[in-house]
């Protein structure tokens, strides 16, 4: 039985269609001080039940939307698997100043705390963050999908490009699938005002395509910086390919200004 929370309706029932499964839809309920109300409409009655609820923003909502979806399944099976396409906080998955709270490790606590038997994502932030849940999970990777749209694209001597260190891997894997070779820039962010500067001075990518790799968009500060230093090594056109687009703030309207021919995500 598959379960679509409130942010993932769509994909919930394509999931439950695959699984030639049943699906149980939930309805939300808003009130005037932002409390919400879930309602599963009926009683899933099977041994196993997967619940599909994405964490984009707003994301502590659509959390605890999820968390009381499987505190609510739980009563109908020990077997919950949570599919959550995109996790929120995964990016919290380190004390990277004195004092901050790894919280990721604390969503993988309330998971576990209402029932969540094993919990699936895509293409998570990083294998720490993976580790840092504490709970039985698995990452699937949409790299081969954003690829294989790459690959349409008639691009003059491609490139591939992660935008930090922290993405080499990723933008290999993706380089990899395109049979082509890939860099990864150095760039320095300022933890306590979270200005970013990209540390490379020279990248030899003249005249070629470029397609710059993230697991995310956010507010597209560290895309638009990449860019920007990517124009001024006389490249030809850059595109973005991303797992998750969130795009807040004008995120993507600034990205296209900055000077990127085409975004694509998942």
């Amino acid at each position: 039985m598959v379960i679509g929370g409130n942010s993932s309706q769509g994909l919930a029932r394509r999931i439950a269609k695959k699984l030639k499964a049943g699906y149980v839809n939930t309805s939300t309920r808003t009130f005037p001080d932002g409390e919400s109300k879930i309602t599963i409409k009926k009683i899933p009655k099977k041994k196993i039940i997967v619940v599909v609820q994405s964490t984009f923003p707003p994301v502590d909502s659509n959390l605890l939307h999820l968390l009381s979806i499987i505190s609510q399944a739980r009563k109908y099976s020990s077997k919950i698997y949570a599919v959550i396409p995109y996790l929120g906080y995964a990016r919290q998955d380190r004390e990277f100043l004195d004092g901050e709270v790894v919280t990721v490790s604390v969503i993988g606590k309330m998971l576990k705390s209402v029932g969540t038997k094993k919990v699936i994502v895509v293409d998570i932030h990083s294998k720490l963050a993976l580790k840092q849940l504490g709970i039985s999970s698995e990452n699937v990777s949409a790299v081969s999908n954003l690829a294989n749209y790459i690959k349409k694209l008639k691009l003059k001597d491609p490139l591939v490009v992660s935008p930090d260190q922290g993405g080499k891997e990723r933008a290999d894997e993706f380089a990899d699938a395109l049979k082509i070779d890939f860099i990864a820039l150095k760039k320095h962010r300022d933890r306590k005002t979270g200005k970013i500067n990209i540390i490379t001075t020279k990248a030899s990518v003249k005249d070629r395509d470029l397609v710059l790799v993230d697991d995310m968009i956010s507010t597209g500060g560290s895309i638009i910086k990449a860019t920007q230093f990517l124009k001024k090594q006389k490249c030809r056109r850059i595109y973005v390919a991303c797992t998750h687009g969130l795009f807040v703030n004008d995120a993507e309207k600034k990205i296209k200004q900055a000077g990127v021919t085409q975004i694509i995500s998942t």
